[in-house]
């Protein structure tokens, strides 16, 4: 199916080429519609439901309000927690629920359930309703209205807060993705009454008199219509009150006498303000108003941002003058900030990796080929993130590597050039045609797909297991895996259809089988890496021992490295949160956070502006008391500042500055931050301690001591402890035995305490389109202290007034200040912040203190939330995801190799890459996160693909017949370390930039970057000596590491009589050293060198000549002249005098690798000789002993009479025959050893190793590759060197240049007109500028030499011809011996050698039971053992053969 996709995709160039327009002008498109981010959503599923009752305290709230929500939403499907907040005034009810659930769906549960708990909250306490449909990330644009300078006296806080709210907010709100736009700070404006209780109480009226009156007189009605002839008259009243004189107006009752009694004569009508719950301040300069943007769920940030920002240029255009809408808290900021980083990483990772493939690969256009995989499926990648609703963020975009999404192309292109490069075809070709390039490609890119197709699912499969991670570090990570997984998809498709399209069309089709700088770097770690490698082949006890240790002493550092949930992402900004003493009013906040704010931008000049926001916002979401506030500290860009280089750094120096304002308490953390852990975990602080028990005195009571605990732990600070109690608060008890006296109820006295103090609306006023509440409450004057409720007047049944304190006390208390529940249990909770420790460290510290000196009674315990319960989930279930990913792999190894042994082997680069990454880690002093968690299973996937890469060549060799396992391992590594080193380093050096990245979110990725390059980094080293290792080990078992000893042994009895130690060696190992050591060599290789001088002598230019004149040239006077002259050839003589030179060069080399060639041919025949003398020393001493013992048993049966002296002479003759043959090889033996050490030259003697004496060659011959051959090139080079001769001498009849110039000197009088003579002297001097041409007009010896070289050249053609014909017979003539002896091996291997053995067994035998005797055996044996010499002779003549055909093929 593949290859047929492959085929069409060739043959229909257009076809594919439109496709990928397509895909590149719908990607381009998809583009534009990515939502944009800085960070995924991580934030629960959640709805808050708030409810707002300014006249009940903490517990009426938490009995009244909050438990009925509790209980009535606990029963909805899908809930996960239900968490709530109970103060004064407040509810506030968080229910969670499960991913899944659709969150419409879920507020339209709660909706339900609140509709039947209404019934049950008493009336007038207050509605529950739901907070906007928005999430941590929801808050992306804030605000603040404030006068510019000059203005401040004409826009208060009131006049703000009106402009804020009917102007700005009612725009605001119509913008597409704008969930609820929060008001905060300014004072909200109310019509006012303040009543005088003294004239109340002297007209016998009471304030609810007031209430009712204004009530009556503010309405509008209607009376239908009446019918005036034909027309219709509809009737309409108006009676609302529309200014301060209308409600001045409103009469409360009528006097005796008649005369009205007017709200005028009993209250003051002025402009108020409602009761504020918060506050908002910009820089020092006071009070202002502002507002939250919220954005609606699932909306494109980005995208709503902008709305946002035309929007509001618009409304600052409808604004008064002198007012300014400024934004200080712009989520564009964070956005471009991160994204700023992931577009910086992803150039630059994508132009790393660009460099390694075209360096690697060798070819530029093959290079680009690849590389413009990268964009396309990144566009292919978008399409789908869109379509599956992912968004472009920090961890979706900004983990990408794009060496892993191009991994397939790679191996693609790779077949594509190894093709051209090595197969046998194209050696003598110097272009193909189109036809044949689409027929390789594609042929080349069907070998090679399946291994493309099982390298991406591998990739694939590894974070495949990543998206079953849940909670926060499932949203974090999700993105990510799917993003790397729609890219891979589209890297896939391109390599089967885009990639060898292009390879077909752009490659070119010129072969130039020149070595390319690539080809001499890979050549030089080769020959640093075989020698590396065969001492560790000889090591294997040791390799093994030191990779246990290694692994060992990582597991050992990872267990003290510590974790984190996930690092801190710098958002460019601080939010600092301020806390006073519990009960501080708003004003004293006020005038805090204001000192504060003037310490702050007096002492760093990093800071733009600060606003702080105090209490809480209208829509109460992110509920704070008075006491509190968020100081949000905007920054100037990080390379502006000069306080401090670090985000922790500042922040340190700002708590220090910030201690000198009294009673505040201050704690830094990021603004976003801050909301994800506030609606995360109900608390703001990194981790918090959550205290679980009933009773509010005695939670308090272990707040307390956990607090005095944590002050002793290093690294908490800003530590936060909640304050359930201390708020001080006035107590009005009624007595109901005085009640029952005066007949007073206590709806009724309830209602005159709440609108005398807190205000009762009575209706609104309308100025056009803006309302305003109309509220009735005391003067301020009579609401300062708690005499004033004491004195408040209550009507009784009786028609009389009496103050409150008659039927109630009145006492001030520390009441309780909030009350904060977790699925329907009491919670008190103690939070602080990390610094300068990992978050596992610190709560281990922090736990074993609290087990020991905390003891907490039955029923109250103890939970550690916030960052390090989130590490501790997604540790567990990382446990279970690693292991799933480690399970699929070695699946897919199982599936690919069909053998548990090899998918094991394969298996050992995953804790080989495991111990590079835990090592990284630690070096780079980086705590275990969920960050570098997933950055391993990463890891997994493509440390594995080196080993894929390893053991498939272990087994093409093993299947090519290949019996020599070392030999197998050497040869494989070698041929592999190309791809192996691009399987390692595309990836690893495409993480770079995110590795070292400083830029916003980088903190995020380079975890997961550092992960990944140093366990790359390692296990590539480790899996280029380890692997080899432990292939060895899984195909020879146990023997190998034993064999170790006998293999010392056995090298010792052959060296016994030698004074010098020998090393053994083997074949690519000696090759490589003759080709590096070999004296004669080298030194015939400066022929290279000399050629290469000779070229700077292409430009040779003749003598300049100086001459010089003295004597009576021009007159009788004596004058002298001076001149330079520089002649000049024509300038084809320089071009082909370069050219030739060049040849010369180009002669040299390919005479250089014709001696290779012979070295390479010597050092092979040369090994094997001696390999075979081993073989036949084995032989003759077996035969020696053989005939020893032959010659006793004679001696014996000569002396007992059963033989003659006959048997006695043959077997004292056969004895003598083979010690004479043993001393004659072993003196041959040693005389090769010795020619082969100094072919070698090597730094110590060497010995040829090896198991197998019968050399392996590698192909056959090929007549059709003769044109390719070494010797034919130096022919056809001869030739082109002739011709170029040729073309220099027939250049020089060209003419020559001939320029020059001349000084002289004419002494005497001179004519200089007619008129007029001139004296010269010395001193005047007259010069010429000569140029002229030199002809050969005498060119007959020139012609002659041109004839000469004409005849070389045909003398060198014929020549050419004759080396072709004479390889092609050689060609002919080793093939056919190659043949024939491979044949009679072949014969020898079936019959031959099973024969003798047989024989010298059967002869054995038959001697022992008597059926032949002595001399019949002898001739046996004689026979078996010649068998044996014969097929020693026949593998020398068939390795001769072999080794001829490999030259002449140019195998080395």
């Amino acid at each position: 199916m593949l290859k047929k996709i492959i085929d069409f995709s060739i043959a229909n160039k257009l076809i594919i080429g439109l496709f990928i327009i397509a895909l590149v002008g719908w990607g381009s498109y998809e583009v534009t519609r990515l939502p944009i981010d800085a960070v995924p959503d991580i934030t629960d599923n959640q709805v808050q439901v708030i409810t707002v009752s300014p006249s009940l305290g903490a517990p009426d709230i938490e009995r009244l309000v909050t438990f009925p929500i509790e209980q009535s939403c606990s029963s909805i499907p899908g809930l996960k927690q239900i968490r709530s907040f109970s103060r004064f005034g407040l509810s506030l009810v968080t229910i969670v629920f499960d991913d899944e659930t659709d969150i419409y769906w879920a507020r339209q549960q709660i909706t339900e359930q609140l509709q039947k708990v209404k019934q049950e909250i008493p009336e007038g306490v207050g509605s529950p309703e739901l907070a906007p449909v928005s999430t941590g990330l929801g808050e992306i644009f804030q605000y603040v209205v404030r006068p510019l300078k000059g203005y401040e006296s004409t826009y208060g806080p009131m006049e703000l807060r009106t402009i804020q709210d009917w102007i700005v907010r009612r725009q605001l709100l119509g913008t597409p993705g704008v969930a609820e736009v929060s008001s905060f700070g300014g004072k909200l404006k109310q019509y006012e009454i303040s009543v005088k209780q003294d004239k109340l109480k002297s007209l016998g009226i009471t304030i609810g008199d007031v209430f009712d009156a204004l009530e009556k007189n503010n309405q509008n009605t209607g009376g239908a219509y009446i019918e005036k002839g034909p027309t219709v008259l509809y009737i309409r009243t108006e009676g609302l009150t529309g200014s301060i004189e209308d409600i001045e107006q409103v009469v409360i009752k009528s006097l005796e006498g008649g005369t009205p009694l007017l709200i005028r004569d009993v209250a003051t009508v002025q402009y108020g303000a409602a009761i504020r719950y918060g506050a908002m301040t910009y820089n020092a300069d006071g009070e202002v108003a502002g507002a939250v943007v919220m954005m609606l769920k699932g909306a494109n940030a980005s995208e709503v941002i902008k709305r946002v920002k035309n929007r509001v240029a618009e409304i600052q255009k409808m604004l008064p003058e002198g007012v300014v809408i400024e934004p200080f808290l712009d989520r564009t900021k964070m956005v471009n900030s991160a994204i700023s980083t992931v577009q910086t990483n992803l150039i630059e990772g994508a132009l790393i990796v660009v460099f390694v493939l075209v360096f690697f690969l060798g070819n530029v256009r093959a290079g680009l080929i690849v590389s413009s995989v990268i964009p396309l499926s990144m566009l292919f990648a978008i399409i789908l993130m869109n379509y599956f609703g992912v968004g472009g963020n920090l961890m979706s975009l900004g983990a990408i590597d794009f060496g892993l999404i191009v991994d397939g192309s790679v191996i693609v292109v790779e077949a594509i050039l190894h093709r051209f490069a090595h197969a046998k075809h194209f050696r003598g070709l110097t272009s193909i045609g189109q036809k044949e390039m689409d027929e390789e490609v594609g042929s080349s890119t069907g070998s090679m797909i399946k291994s493309a197709v099982f390298s991406q699912i591998i990739i694939l499969i590894v974070y495949l297991p990543i998206l079953s991670l849940q909670g926060i570090e499932g949203k974090m990570f999700k993105p990510m895996a799917f993003t790397v997984a729609f890219a891979i998809i589209g890297a896939f498709i391109l390599s089967i259809t885009y990639v060898p399209m292009m390879a077909a069309l752009v490659l070119n089709k010129k072969l130039n089988h020149k070595k390319t700088w690539t080809d001499i770097f890979i050549a030089f770690i080769e020959r640093k890496y075989q020698p590396v490698l065969q001492k560790v082949l000889g090591i294997p006890k040791l390799v093994i021992g030191v990779t246990i240790v290694l692994f060992g002493v990582a597991v050992l550092l990872l267990t003290k490295m510590g974790g984190e949930f996930m690092p801190s992402l710098e958002e460019g900004d601080f939010a600092v949160e301020t806390r006073l003493l519990t009960g501080s009013n708003l004003n004293t906040s006020i005038a805090s956070t204001q000192e504060a704010v003037k310490l702050l931008l007096a002492n760093f000049p990093e800071i733009t502006k600060v606003v702080t926001k105090i209490g809480s916002a209208e829509i109460p979401t992110d509920p704070m008391p008075f006491e509190a506030g968020d100081m949000m500290v905007i920054l100037k860009d990080k390379k502006e500042w000069t306080s401090a280089k670090t985000f922790p750094e500042l922040s340190k120096k700002m708590t220090a500055v910030l201690e000198q304002v009294p009673g505040i308490t201050v704690g830094f953390q990021y603004p976003v931050q801050m909301r994800f852990n506030e609606l995360m975990t109900g608390a703001r602080q990194d981790v918090v301690c959550k205290i679980f028990g009933e009773n509010l005195d005695s939670l308090a009571l272990y707040a307390s001591r956990l607090n005095a605990i944590m002050q002793t732990v290093d690294g908490a600070v800003d530590i936060y402890e909640e304050k359930v109690t201390g708020m001080p608060q006035v107590v009005v008890k009624y007595n109901r035995t005085a009640m029952a006296k005066y007949g007073v109820h206590v709806a009724d006295v309830n209602r005159v305490v709440n609108t005398a103090f807190a205000g009762q609306v009575t209706g609104q006023v309308y100025e056009e389109e803006k309302r305003f509440d109309m509220v009735v409450r005391l003067s301020d004057s009579a609401r300062k202290n708690m005499e004033d409720i004491a004195a408040l007047q209550i009507s009784t049944s009786q028609g009389t007034q009496i103050p409150l304190a008659y039927v109630a006390s009145i006492t001030e208390v520390e009441g309780v200040n909030q009350i904060q529940r977790e699925n329907t249990k009491r919670r008190i909770i103690v939070g602080f912040n990390v610094a300068g420790k990992d978050v596992q460290t610190l709560v281990g510290e922090l736990q074993q203190k609290v087990e020991a000196q905390l003891n907490l009674p039955k029923g109250y315990t103890i939970l550690y939330g916030g960052s390090f319960e989130n590490m501790t989930a997604a540790k567990e279930r990382l446990a279970i995801v690693v292991p799933v990913a480690l399970l699929l792999i070695f699946l897919l190894l199982y599936f690919a190799f069909g053998s548990v042994k090899q998918g094991l082997l394969i298996y050992t680069a995953i804790p080989l890459s495991a111990t590079g990454g835990i090592f990284a880690l630690w070096m780079r002093d980086m705590p275990f996160s969920i960050s570098a968690g997933v950055g391993f299973i990463a890891l997994f996937g493509v440390a594995v693909l080196n080993g894929i890469l390893l053991v498939s060549e272990f087994n093409r060799l093993k299947a090519a017949g290949w019996h020599d396992v070392k030999r197998i391992v050497i040869h494989a590594t070698k041929s592999k370390m190309r791809a192996v080193l691009m399987t390692a380093l595309v990836p690893s050096l495409g993480f770079i930039p995110m590795a070292i990245s400083t830029g916003a979110g980088g903190e995020v990725q380079k975890p997961l970057a550092t992960v990944v390059i140093g366990g790359l980094i390692l296990s590539t080293l480790l899996t280029l000596f380890v692997l080899p290792v432990m292939y060895i080990l899984f195909e020879m078992g146990t023997k190998y590491l034993k064999g170790k000893k006998l293999v010392v042994m056995i090298g010792g009895l052959l060296i016994g009589l030698s004074a010098q130690s020998q090393v053994s060696i083997q074949l690519g190992a000696a090759i490589d050293s003759a080709l590096k050591n070999n004296a004669y060599y080298n030194a015939s290789n400066l022929q290279v060198d000399y050629a290469r001088a000779m070229q700077k002598t292409s430009t040779e230019i003749d003598k300049t000549v100086f001459d010089f004149g003295y004597g009576k040239i021009n007159s009788f006077q004596t004058d002298n002249r001076f001149g330079v002259s520089q002649s000049l050839q024509f300038p084809a003589v320089y071009k082909n005098q370069a050219a030739a030179n060049k040849l010369v060069t180009q002669i040299a080399q390919t005479s250089q690798v014709i001696r290779a060639q012979e070295l390479t041919r010597l050092v092979k025949q040369q090994y094997y000789s001696i390999l075979l003398m081993e073989q036949q020393l084995l032989l003759l001493t077996s035969a020696d002993s053989f005939y020893n013992a032959f010659l006793e048993r004679a001696k014996e049966r000569l002396a007992n009479g059963a033989s003659d002296v006959l048997e006695l002479i043959t077997a004292e003759n056969q004895l003598l025959q083979i010690q004479n043959q043993l001393g004659q090889l072993r003196v041959a033996k040693n005389i090769t050893i010795d020619q082969f050490n100094q072919t070698v030259n090597a730094s110590s003697k060497v010995q040829p190793y090896s198991s197998n004496f019968v050399y392996e060659a590698i192909v056959l011959s090929n007549i059709a590759m003769i044109e390719s051959t070494p010797l034919v090139q130096l022919q056809r080079q001869q030739i082109d060197l002739s011709e170029k001769l040729v073309a220099v001498e027939k250049s020089k009849l060209n003419p020559s240049f001939l320029m020059g110039y001349s000084s002289m000197t004419i002494n005497g009088w001179q004519a200089i007109s007619q008129s007029a003579d001139k004296y010269f002297g010395p001193s005047d001097r007259f010069g010429t500028v000569n140029v002229g041409l030199m002809v050969p007009i005498f060119s007959a010896a020139q012609k002659a030499r041109i004839n000469a070289g004409s005849i070389l050249v045909k003398q060198k053609k014929l020549e050419e011809t004759a080396v072709k014909q004479e390889v092609e017979q050689k060609i002919q003539r080793a093939t056919a011996l190659f043949i024939q002896y491979k044949r009679v091996l072949d014969g020898y291997h079936k019959k031959g050698l099973p024969g003798a053995r047989l024989l010298m067994q059967t002869a054995t035998q038959k001697l022992t039971a008597g059926d032949i005797n002595y001399l019949d055996w002898v001739m046996l044996m004689n026979q078996s053992i010649q068998t044996r010499a014969d097929y020693y002779n026949a593998v020398m003549s068939y390795n001769e053969a072999a080794f001829e055909l490999e030259k002449l093929n140019s195998i080395q």
